[in-house]
Formats: C-alpha cells, sequence, structure tokens
C-alpha cells in the first residue's frame, strides 16, 4: 500500500462519514475503516500497512474529530502494542476499539514503593484460584489512574525463582472490588498521580496476558514502547516545548542577552539532534519493533524539556505560576499552559517513563554494548532478597 492508496482510502471513508456529525461515532468509523493505526492488522483499527503511512493519514485527517493524546496516552502507546504483541483474538477485538476511541481509559500498574526503577522486584501477588487470580499488592505513580477503566498490571506469580521470572502480566479491572485509588499531589498543586491498593482483587484468568511467569517479557514490550510514545513522537522543526521559548523570544525583544542568545542556539542545535533522531527512530520502528534505543529518545526528551521550560522562566523572569490548589487532573497538556505549569512539570519527566539515571545503564549496555554493571541478585530467589 502507498501514499496514493491511503489518499484514496481516506476519501472514500470521508465521503461516507460527515467529521461534523457525532465524534464519537466517527471515530468508530475510522477505526472500523483501518485508519486509527494503518500499521496494525485489518480488523484491528490498521490495514496491515507500513507505519509511516500514518502521517498520511494524520494530514488527510487533520479538520476532523481527534483523539486526546494526553487522556489517552497509556492506552494508545503502551497497552494497545502489549495487546497486539501478546493477547488473544478476543482480548485484541475486545480492548483495542474502545481504547483508541477513548471509550474506554487506560493506566499502568507498574510502579511500586519499593520497586520503581529496579521494577523487577515488585511484590504485588497474584494467587491462583480456579480460573480467577488473587491480587494483592500496591503501586504508585500511576498516571490517570483516576479515569482509568482499564490498567495494566504486572504481578509476582512465582516468589520461589530469581526476580526477572516467576511475574505475570494481566489486563486489570479498575472497577472490580478491591481496587482504590488514591490521590498524589505533586509540585503544581494538582493530582495527575495516583497510588493503587489491591486488596483481594478478583481478575479471570482471560484477562491475562502472556504466558504465565513470562510478565517479564511482556512488561518489555510495554516499556520499550513507553519511551517512544514519549521521546519518538512527531514534532515539526521549531515545534514542541521550543515553539513557545521562541515564541517568547520574539515577543519580548528588550530582555534578549547575548549570554541567553547563545544558549538558545545551543538550545535549537539539540532540539534538532533529537526531532531528526526521533524520524530516524520512526523508521526504524516501521521495520520491526521498539529496541533499546527509544531509552535514549526518552533521555534526551526529558533534558531538552527541562532546559527549555528553565530557559522559558529565566528568559521572561516570571514564574508565571500562582494556582497551587490542589486539585485532580483532567489531562496532560504542557502547550496548553503557562510556562511555569511547564517548568514544573518537567520537573517529572527525567523520572516518569524510566528514570534517566535507568535509561544511561541500558543504553550504555544494549546500545553501546558496555560491560554491565555486577548483578550479585541475578539468579537469588525473589523471596530471598533483602526488602
Amino acid at each position: 500500500m502507498n501514499e496514493t492508496e491511503i489518499k484514496e482510502r481516506v476519501a472514500a471513508f470521508l465521503g461516507e462519514h460527515d467529521p461534523g456529525g457525532d465524534r464519537l461515532e466517527f471515530l468508530r468509523a475510522r477505526f472500523d475503516a483501518g485508519l486509527a493505526w494503518v500499521w496494525f492488522p485489518e480488523g484491528l483499527g490498521g490495514l496491515g500497512a507500513p507505519r509511516e503511512l500514518q502521517q498520511v493519514v494524520e494530514r488527510e485527517l487533520a479538520d476532523t474529530p481527534q483523539i486526546n493524546g494526553g487522556l489517552q496516552g497509556i492506552g494508545l502507546g503502551m497497552a494497545a502494542p502489549t495487546i497486539l504483541a501478546f493477547g488473544t483474538e478476543e482480548q485484541k477485538r475486545r480492548f483495542l476499539r474502545p481504547l483508541w476511541t477513548g471509550e474506554e481509559i487506560w493506566c499502568q500498574l507498574f510502579s511500586e514503593p519499593g520497586a520503581g526503577s529496579d521494577l523487577a522486584t515488585l511484590a504485588t501477588r497474584a494467587v491462583r484460584d480456579g480460573d480467577e487470580w488473587v491480587v494483592d499488592g500496591q503501586k504508585v505513580w500511576t498516571s490517570g489512574a483516576h479515569h482509568a477503566r482499564w490498567a495494566i498490571l504486572v504481578t509476582r506469580t512465582d516468589p520461589d525463582v530469581p526476580k526477572h521470572r516467576g511475574m505475570t502480566y494481566f489486563v486489570c479491572d479498575m472497577h472490580a472490588p478491591g481496587v482504590e485509588v488514591r490521590p498524589l499531589r505533586q509540585i503544581t498543586g494538582e493530582a495527575e498521580f495516583n497510588e493503587v491498593f489491591l486488596t483481594g482483587v478478583r481478575l479471570p484468568d482471560d484477562l491475562r496476558l502472556g504466558a504465565v511467569g513470562d510478565g517479564w517479557r511482556v512488561a518489555q514490550t510495554t516499556l520499550m514502547n513507553e519511551r517512544v510514545a514519549i521521546g519518538g513522537a512527531p514534532t515539526r522543526r521549531g515545534g514542541g516545548a521550543m515553539a513557545a521559548v521562541l515564541g517568547a523570544w520574539r515577543e519580548q525583544p528588550e530582555l534578549r542577552t547575548h549570554d541567553l542568545h547563545q544558549r538558545l542556539l545551543s538550545l535549537w542545535v539539540e532540539a534538532e539532534v533529537t526531532r531528526l533522531s526521533g524520524t530516524r527512530l520512526r523508521e526504524q520502528l516501521s521495520a520491526g519493533q521498539p529496541g533499546p534505543e527509544g531509552s535514549g529518545m526518552k533521555l534526551s526528551f526529558a533534558r531538552l524539556n527541562q532546559a527549555l521550560s528553565g530557559f522559558d522562566v529565566e528568559f521572561r523572569r516570571d514564574l508565571g505560576y500562582d494556582d497551587w490548589a490542589f486539585r485532580r487532573s483532567e489531562d496532560v497538556d504542557f502547550f496548553g499552559r503557562g510556562p511555569g505549569y511547564r517548568y514544573l512539570r518537567a520537573k517529572g519527566n527525567s523520572i516518569e517513563g524510566g528514570t534517566s539515571e535507568i535509561l544511561r545503564n541500558i543504553i550504555s549496555e544494549r546500545v553501546l554494548g558496555l560491560p554491565s554493571e555486577p548483578r550479585v541478585d541475578k539468579d537469588v530467589p525473589w523471596k530471598d532478597l533483602p526488602r
């Protein structure tokens, strides 16, 4: 399939479906037409086409109803590719359509109070009881859990084997009895993150993704896609966080200094290198699955976003943020908010989606081929690890 054929499909679709009508019905029809994510298989929102043709679809449908990338980010960037890779046909058909249309929001139950950077030490237990699993534990830093209908969940199912084994991956019903969501207030005053307590939560075995005990391999697919979703999103030249900085620079020439000008030029170069690296990464994705290179993109994104938001506040000489009231966050919107919000919220970029320190280890070992750090707990049963 080529660009001309994609444009013809989009034109035919628009000839049958009015973008000015019901938003949800339009999005459902777009999914059914294979124009949700064209590289997915037919019948699952795609056409089995090359991934790069998605850009053509987005351009052609730019003025039609759109999905909410902020609210749906975890579902789109993490849950969907994992379900596609490891889900049964029934699971794919049950979950992917409402996930893409936004009818069902997803969150990610991975990190725990004692298992963040070293996720494989997680302690949330899932014990089999007939055709069900009983889950007990605590998760933390769960973005959007207060909106979520479903979650991707990693649990410990066998404590007698080393930590990277004996883990099993589930889809968790966030409305199930025993699921409790509590807000975590951030530096902005908002509660975008949550802690989630799981007490005797019963999940049927048909909500399991992948084989019992193979949860770490399934989770790696999620994590690699997560880093690509955060750091590798398409950005136009001078777009993203750079656009806000350049806007302020043009509008307030009286605040410019030679030193700030030199720093801005350095940031522009770094932003261009990051943008072009993202383009290369997406081209690699067209030929296969995401690999550890996504960790480099996520690391670059975090550094650049923090540097640009800091420059923006310093240049304006005003934090521009005076609403510290506690409130539930409805969405994550870097570019529809002021410079103070961007500066404060960007502090989390080097933690969420994999800390920058851990990403540097991944890059050094799995991309550059440097020797691994000594891991004395590699072959120790999880139950014998000090905690």
